[in-house]
Parts: structure tokens; C-alpha cells; sequence
């Protein structure tokens, strides 16, 4: 009998040796799959302080209200997707490269962002800031010096790439014939797909690029129905957009297996917080959603103003958790990570 019980004893000790060692070799494979480091391309979605404070509302108050607390150069209230990508990474969020020569050695091991605030693939709003071509040029350029990343490290890390309709809004500025609209949109996504393959080739092989976001929903849309409908004919174009991006990276995973492109399917995800009826596990049920938080008194498009007295010319929310826009064009943190909670099976494809 005594026998028989050491038997049993010494059948469970390797049934639990083998099964679940083997199962944590499995979770320890992949935290080491997980990327290290992020590298980030785009715009103000993206950007976590690039933009010179002399160009853009989001250095002044009340952007950064809630996170850290005063303006950072994010286009929000707190964190952008950034922020939630780095953290979903495990990783501190990358610095900004025009902080790099301010970076701390270790600091610097986690990625750089190369987003500038308002850029797009092609030049926009007759401004000077970098473009993503531009953008990637820096990324080359810190390559090639050497000193902070080398070739090893880029197999082990992501990229992350983000077109917010920048290249849109200004073809409608420029006020183009509307029968060149379409044309235009294979432009944008023929130009990220160069994009996409420049930065594969320069050697990171874990790619994210995000999808266009339901423009027709932004507030700077909605605004016209007192933010209660969504414009059913920019969405449209929208999904044009989507479709040709859809097959681009499609193309590019069929000729560059193993390497992983996968496409962060944002516009979907902010469909399904904007009318969240069923409650999503993780994501805030927002009460009047296409509504943003901060909104001009004069123009539904300034958020920050004041008058020469310093009065300000703006409304605020009392509670930015309560809103998923916080101004016309960009989400709240509360946004953003109702977004990346529902991401995380996009971000599943490509981490591991």
C-alpha cells in the first residue's frame, strides 16, 4: 500500500514538472517575444511632446489637466494612445526626439517617438514640422550614429504607426475639385505603404499601424448636429481609406513572412465606445459621447484661448473621465483607454 502511495506521489510531482513547467517555459517564451522598446511615427494622436510650444495648443492650459497635471504637448487632457501602447508593453513610454539630448542613457532604452502634432504621410497645412517620410529620415539618422540603438535591438522591437487624416483635412483646405478625392486617398495609403516598408527594411519587424478613425464622429464633424449624429458620408470615405490599407498590409505580410504587420483596428474600436449599449468589459459607458469636453465659447474649434485680460474663452467639463472626446479632434485619456482596451486582440497578433 505504502508503495503504491509513493507511486502515486511520484506520478503527480512529474505530471506537475512536466506540464506545468512546461507551461510557464510558455509564459516566460512570451514575455521574451514581447517587444522592448516602441518606436512611434505620426501625428497628434501619437505625439507626446515633439511639437515646439510655439505651434500648438497643446502646450497651454488646460491640455494635461489630468495627466501630469499641466500641458506635456499630448492633444488631451492626460495620456494618448502612446502612452497605452508603451504601457500595455510593459515599458515606460518613449521619449520624444526632440528630447533626446535631455534623456537619461536608460531612459532612451525604451524607444523614441518621432509623432509631430498635425502632420500626416504627405506635407499639410503649409506647416513646417516633419512629415512621416521626415520623421523616418530621423529615425535613420539616430540608427546611424550608433550611440543609442543598434542593429540587434531592432528584431525585439515595435513600431508603431499612426495617420490621423491630417492629409485629408488639408486636401478640403486647399479646397481641391472633389472628383480628385479618391485619387487622393490611394496617394495616402500608397505613401504608407512606402512608409511601412522603409521602416521594415531599416530593420524592425513588428509593425502596428493604426486605421483611420471614424472622422465623421469627431466633434469637429458632429458639431453641426449639436454633437448628436455622426456624418455618414466622411465615414464613407473613411472606409475607402481602410479598405486599400486593409490590402496593403496584406501584401506586405505575404511578402515578408515571418515579419508581422498588423493593422489596430481604431476605427471600429471607436464605434463601439461611442455606442457602447451593451456595456464592453473595460469600457467607460460615456453619457453624451460625440460631445467634447473642452469647446470654444466663440468657436467650437479653440480649446486653451483667453482674452488679453487672460479670461478664458473656453468651456470646460467638470470631469474629463465623463467625456470621450476632450476637444474637437482627440480624445480624453478616459478615451484612450476605453480604445486600447478594446485593441488587445489586435495587439495580441502582433506582440507575441
Amino acid at each position: 500500500m505504502e508503495s503504491l502511495k509513493l507511486f502515486i506521489s511520484l506520478f503527480l510531482f512529474s505530471f506537475s514538472y512536466f506540464f506545468l513547467g512546461a507551461e510557464s517555459d510558455h509564459l516566460q517564451h512570451n514575455k521574451r517575444l514581447r517587444p522592448n522598446r516602441l518606436f512611434v511615427f505620426g501625428d497628434s494622436y501619437t505625439d507626446t511632446g515633439n511639437i515646439r510650444k510655439s505651434l500648438s495648443d497643446s502646450w497651454k492650459i488646460p491640455y494635461g489637466v489630468s495627466f501630469p497635471g499641466k500641458p506635456s504637448g499630448r492633444f488631451s487632457d492626460g495620456r494618448v494612445a502612446t502612452d497605452f501602447l508603451a504601457r500595455y508593453l510593459g515599458i515606460k513610454s518613449p521619449i520624444p526626439y526632440t528630447w533626446k539630448n535631455y534623456a537619461g542613457k536608460e531612459r532612451l532604452l525604451y524607444g523614441m517617438n518621432y509623432a509631430y502634432g498635425g502632420t500626416g504621410v504627405f506635407k499639410t497645412f503649409n506647416n513646417p514640422l516633419p512629415n512621416m517620410t521626415t520623421q523616418i529620415d530621423y529615425f535613420q539618422k539616430v540608427l546611424a550614429v550608433g550611440n543609442i540603438y543598434s542593429p540587434s535591438d531592432l528584431p525585439s522591437s515595435l513600431a508603431l504607426v499612426s495617420v490621423a487624416g491630417n492629409d485629408y483635412a488639408t486636401f478640403m483646405q486647399q479646397k481641391r475639385p472633389m472628383t480628385e478625392f479618391l485619387g487622393f486617398i490611394k496617394q495616402v495609403v500608397d505613401q504608407t505603404e512606402v512608409n511601412l516598408r522603409r521602416i521594415h527594411k531599416l530593420g524592425v519587424k513588428k509593425i502596428a499601424i493604426a486605421s483611420l478613425q471614424p472622422l465623421g464622429c469627431l466633434p469637429s464633424s458632429t458639431a453641426f448636429t449639436s454633437f448628436q449624429r455622426c456624418n455618414a458620408s466622411d465615414n464613407a470615405l473613411v472606409k475607402l481609406h481602410n479598405t486599400l490599407l486593409h490590402q496593403a498590409v496584406a501584401k506586405l505580410n505575404n511578402e515578408t513572412k515571418p515579419s508581422t504587420f498588423v493593422i489596430l483596428d481604431l476605427y471600429n474600436a471607436f464605434l463601439t465606445v461611442l455606442t457602447n449599449k451593451r456595456a464592453e468589459p473595460g469600457v467607460t459607458r460615456f453619457v453624451d459621447p460625440l460631445k467634447p469636453c473642452c469647446v470654444g465659447v466663440t468657436s467650437n474649434y479653440t480649446c486653451s484661448n483667453v482674452d488679453k485680460n487672460g479670461v478664458r474663452k473656453y468651456t470646460i467639463c467638470q470631469d474629463p473621465k465623463t467625456s470621450f472626446f476632450w476637444d474637437v479632434f482627440h480624445p480624453t485619456e478616459e478615451g484612450w483607454r476605453s480604445v486600447y482596451s478594446l485593441l488587445r486582440e489586435n495587439l495580441r497578433d502582433v506582440l507575441i
